[in-house]
């Protein structure tokens, strides 16, 4: 085991006396000093002090200390490196940063620490960025880091290229620089801990410093940050997609089944009655077909449209199934067969509107029309529901908890 940070010391003896909730979650962190680098630096649950922390005044010493706390608290480093797993080449770990380090640095100002200026806040980066303006308070139980890194990647809205390079552009400004490595898995932590651990070390921590009515536990924040076990949608969508594609043994009465032949030969040996006659088992089932409706009008963002038919055509490659996609607003396009080796290539060459009203039942009744074992829907949910088909629905929204509940199917949060 590396020794424990001689340079941090001080700043984390400070946090002791002037924040609790904030020196209960630096005992789950792993701090260590190194040669070179920046001032600190975060991977996975380890901080690196640099030289530089050293020349720090002790109010900056302490911010930072806590900044990098927040960074690994959020389990900001696991969740850069999943995400980049996710995503692969359409993945921006500059943006992401920028989301991450504007939400920390907001709630730490909010908290009453000093950090240096210029600082990346939230409320700054909305503004610039997304012509938003929100109260510190509000923006951070709005917005989490992956929701932040989406909205300012979208460009289904025209304004999205726009936003992410005003982003880019606010957060050179106000000197900006990457501090938070990708978690390449346990290092010389004798123990790694998981997002319910973070969960529940958080809840604890906020609860001691709102008794000791000091520091980030006094502020009484609501951070939509705070990481929570969840399991990610495409293991869910996975899951669903394989039970509808997935090839059912079926009855059929053009052969027998295997304890009927026995019982009929031991009827024919002992002379007794015939048994009742038993159909075998066919797996002779049609082809399984997936139906994707893509409502044009929604608020899907191109990574998240993106990242689902990866994973459906990963799905009908594996399974055979026929993949077909209804681009929809108040009417249904043609069906659109989508092959698996070229799914990708047919969606980038699809132009479908955006924009416009939003009925479901015509698209509904174009899907029956193809014989669906399963309907995916992907949009926002904003407009009246149609009766309930025979066949299984799937509702992939952009972000459910805005979204309002329906009545039947499977409800599928693409911003998890």
């Amino acid at each position: 085991m590396t020794r424990h940070s001689a340079r941090a010391t001080t700043a984390l003896r400070a946090l002791n006396e002037q924040d609790p909730a904030m020196a209960a979650l630096a005992l789950w962190c792993d701090h260590r000093d190194r040669d070179h680098g920046p001032a600190a630096e975060t991977t996975g649950q380890t901080i690196h002090y640099g030289p530089e922390f050293a020349t720090l005044p002790r109010h900056e010493q302490m911010g930072l200390a806590a900044h990098h706390i927040l960074h690994v608290a959020l389990r900001h480093s696991p969740r850069l490196a999943n995400l980049a797993l996710r995503m692969g080449d359409r993945f921006d770990p500059r943006l992401w940063q920028i989301a991450a380090d504007a939400i920390v640095n907001e709630t730490l100002l909010v908290a009453g620490y000093a950090i240096p200026r210029p600082a990346l806040t939230l409320t700054g980066l909305l503004a610039s960025a997304l012509d938003t303006a929100a109260a510190p308070r509000q923006a951070l139980a709005d917005w989490d880091v992956d929701r932040l890194y989406h909205r300012l990647r979208d460009t289904s809205q025209g304004a999205g290229g726009d936003a992410q390079s005003r982003a880019l552009a606010h957060a050179t400004a106000q000197g900006f620089q990457p501090d938070v490595k990708p978690d390449a898995g346990p290092a010389d932590s004798a123990e790694t801990r998981t997002d319910a651990d973070w969960h529940r070390h958080l809840s604890r921590a906020l609860e001691a410093g709102r008794l000791a009515g000091r520091g980030i536990g006094a502020a009484n924040l609501r951070l939509a940050d705070i990481p929570s076990p969840e399991t990610p949608w495409e293991v869910i969508l996975r899951r669903l997609l394989t039970r509808a594609t997935l090839d059912r043994p079926t009855p059929t009465h053009r052969r027998p089944a295997r304890p009927f032949i026995a019982a009929m030969a031991e009827s024919l040996a002992t002379g007794t009655p015939e048994p009742a006659f038993q159909p075998g088992l066919a797996r002779h089932a049609p082809a399984p077909r997936v139906v994707i409706a893509l409502d044009t009008s929604s608020s899907l963002t191109d990574d998240a449209l993106a990242l689902l038919m990866a994973e459906v055509a990963a799905i009908a490659r594996r399974s055979g199934a026929e993949t077909h996609l209804i681009p929809f607003d108040d009417a249904p396009a043609p069906p659109v067969r989508l092959h698996p080796a070229t799914a990708m290539a047919q969606l980038r060459a699809l132009d479908a509107p955006r924009g416009g009203g939003t009925a479901f039942a015509p698209a509904f009744a174009q899907a029956a029309a193809l014989g669906p074992s399963l309907l995916i829907v992907l949009t926002d949910l904003e407009a009246p529901l149609p009766p309930r088909p025979r066949f299984p629905v799937i509702w992939a929204v952009p972000d459910a908890r805005h979204a309002p509940r329906p009545d039947w199917g499977t409800l599928l949060d693409l911003s998890r």
